[in-house]
């Protein structure tokens, strides 16, 4: 997919403005290339999301309307749901780096644990049951993330990350576009609509699982080209020349002067000796950034990931989750219960649509300026939430800003991270950005439960719309700048 076009050095003669024109054309191709990987691992979303999105369409009305659940309670739920894989995020990406390219399988692991998950909740109607399933559910999400993200990465080149990032989002919205869908349809033509949701969301994402273990290819056929080589591996390669130069030299000096046998012998060796020092010094060199978990959290000294690490966190905590969105615009609008199911539709539709033009815009204009925009279009959706305006057009405003959201932000921030991340740390180095943001939402879900309870919703979120704005003014004045390069030794 990354080959150059021969066309450009075929006359070595045809200098000057053709040729430049055409090695910039080649460039344009290549940088707008997205590698099979990408679109395989969209698919494997595309399936995975109709099934959870299948569940999390109906989980908020079946736990608050159908178990009696108060939004405490439903909180702590919806916290572990969308926070619970924190826990286990750093663990999926250390065992992918550590295994020397298990990214596809460990991945594949996390896709099983969350399909299992599903015909559970068939047997499940208290709380503590519901949150172990939950839990479960998460930790093979959690496992599955960091992995897939790095395929992604890697397989990707820095020029267009933000675009196959947006390409991979884009699919895997289709699903999450598919899935409440679905669910409504299946809640219409079934008596007991819940149980026939979870069983069929089981069915599609055991398919998922398949498409992954048949289609993706293995990590050693996903690495991109590398536009540049750590310092200490471009010695090494340097030190190989060299001694290759020397044993040639040595052996020329040998062919032309019969005298001088021993100078060439010396010639020889000497050449020979400065590669095996390279050798060594490369051994070395992929020895210091083994992965291991002391590696992983060293990253965090590289100051660009840890700043984008702090600023995923502080964010997160102002973010109140999708459920609770889709709860209050419920009660904002008094959408029967039947037409609850649709109103996700709303946001994946936009995150749909706008998943790619917002990447490509990112990898122009830069990532972090998209990242913190799209922030910016969640406190809209707020603003309007908290506005006495009761017009038909008030739902449609909410889901296309909060489509945008995600759009600007689940992708981009990926980008953001990989290119602070060497490639041998990638998964471990997402994880680290993805753990964070993952247990603020957690901790923002309890907060935000405990505070409608307690305050009531409009209260609670204009609170939360509050601690956005401060988050985004701080998140601005900590911009991460260009990609760090590997420490030279």
């Amino acid at each position: 997919m990354y080959v150059a076009d021969s066309r450009a050095n075929a006359d070595p003669s045809a200098a000057g403005t053709r040729g430049s024109s055409v090695t910039t054309g080649t460039t344009a191709r290549v940088s707008a290339t997205i590698a099979p990987t990408v679109f395989a691992l969209g698919a494997v979303s595309l399936i995975t999301d109709v099934s959870s999105e299948m569940v999390t369409a109906v989980l908020p009305l079946y736990l608050v309307t159908g178990l009696g659940l108060s939004p405490l309670g439903f909180g702590l739920l919806d916290g572990i749901y969308n926070g619970f894989s924190a826990l286990v995020r750093l663990a999926g990406g250390h065992l992918a780096d550590r295994g020397g390219g298990r990214h596809k399988w460990i991945a594949g692991l996390g896709y099983g644990v969350s399909a299992l998950c599903k015909p559970l909740l068939l047997l499940a109607h208290t709380l503590t049951p519901i949150g172990l399933i939950l839990a479960a559910d998460r930790t093979g999400k959690g496992l599955r993330t960091a992995p897939r993200d790095a395929l992604i990465s890697l397989s990707s080149t820095p020029e267009n990350r933000g675009r196959a990032f947006g390409v991979h989002r884009a699919m895997d919205t289709a699903g999450a576009l598919l899935g409440p869908l679905v669910a409504f349809l299946i809640l219409r033509a079934t008596v007991d609509g819940y149980d026939a949701v979870f069983t069929v969301s089981f069915c599609v994402a055991v398919v998922g699982v398949l498409v992954l273990v048949l289609f993706v290819p293995g990590p050693s056929s996903t690495a991109a080209p590398r536009t540049e080589k750590p310092v200490r591996k471009k010695a090494a390669e340097d030190g190989r020349a060299v001694g290759g130069r020397a044993v040639e030299d040595g052996r020329a000096v040998a062919r032309k002067a019969a005298d001088g046998r021993a100078v060439a012998r010396k010639a020889v060796e000497d050449g020979r000796a400065v590669g095996r020092k390279a050798v060594g010094e490369k051994a070395v060199s992929e020895k210091a950034v083994r992965p291991t978990l002391r590696a992983a959290f060293a990253l965090l000294s590289r100051r660009d990931l840890r700043r984008v690490t702090v600023c995923a966190l502080l964010l997160g905590l102002a973010t109140v989750s999708d459920s609770f969105v889709y709860l209050l615009l419920q009660r904002r609008l008094g959408v029967p219960d039947r037409w609850f199911a649709l109103l996700p539709l709303g946001t994946a539709a936009a995150f749909l649509l706008l998943a790619v033009p917002l990447g490509r815009l990112a990898d122009r204009i830069g990532r972090w300026r998209v990242f913190l925009g799209g922030h910016g279009a969640l406190l809209t959706a707020y603003a309007l939430l908290l506005t006495s305006w009761h017009g038909t057009a008030l739902p449609y405003a909410v889901l296309l800003l909060h489509g945008a959201f995600y759009a600007a932000t689940d992708g981009v921030l990926m980008a953001v991270a990989s290119d602070s991340v060497p490639e041998q740390l990638r998964s471990s180095g997402l994880a680290l950005v993805q753990t964070g943001q993952a247990a603020a939402r957690f901790v923002c879900s309890l907060g935000f439960g405990a505070a409608w309870t307690l305050w009531g919703d409009r209260t609670a979120l204009t609170a939360s719309a509050v601690a956005l704005a401060v988050c985004v003014v701080f998140a601005f004045s900590l911009r991460p700048g260009r990609p760090v390069p590997e420490p030279a030794s």
